[in-house]
């Protein structure tokens, strides 16, 4: 796993805690700050206050998939559109379609290599800052 020369900021949000539990600790020590969330709206709230570079989401949670809360969390943080990446035991096709049309820059199925999850997450987000940074 690579270390970071910045600090980048990444959600985890998964219903089931200890997968979520567990990534977030991989992540924390691959050198990225990490806030966890096992539900959609609590997601939201902590969007909210901690403005996440990059959002690693379940697909299939209770009351707010993760295609819908890619939506809303696009739509909470104009100005600062995060990385959007699944972690789901959903490979299929039809998950891929549904999963770009929902606006997802990177794909991970369960169980993923964490050192790739983490490394592909680095240098995603560190390509939307060049091409932000480009566009000022």
């Amino acid at each position: 796993m690579l270390k970071l020369t910045k600090t980048i900021r990444i959600l985890v949000v998964d219903d089931n805690r200890d997968a979520a539990t567990s990534l977030s600790y991989l992540l924390t020590e691959a050198g990225f700050e990490v806030q966890t969330s096992f539900d959609g709206p609590s997601a939201l709230e902590v969007a909210r206050r901690f403005t996440p570079d990059a959002c690693v989401l379940d697909i299939n949670m209770p009351g707010m998939s993760g295609y819908e809360l890619a939506a809303r969390l696009r739509d909470l943080l104009p100005e600062h559109r995060p990385v959007l990446a699944t972690l789901t035991a959903l490979g299929d096709y039809d998950h891929l379609d549904r999963a770009v049309e929902a606006g997802f820059d990177l794909h991970f199925t369960k169980p993923a290599d964490p050192n790739e999850l983490a490394d592909r997450l680095r240098e995603c987000v560190q390509e939307m800052a060049a091409r932000t940074s480009q566009c000022e």
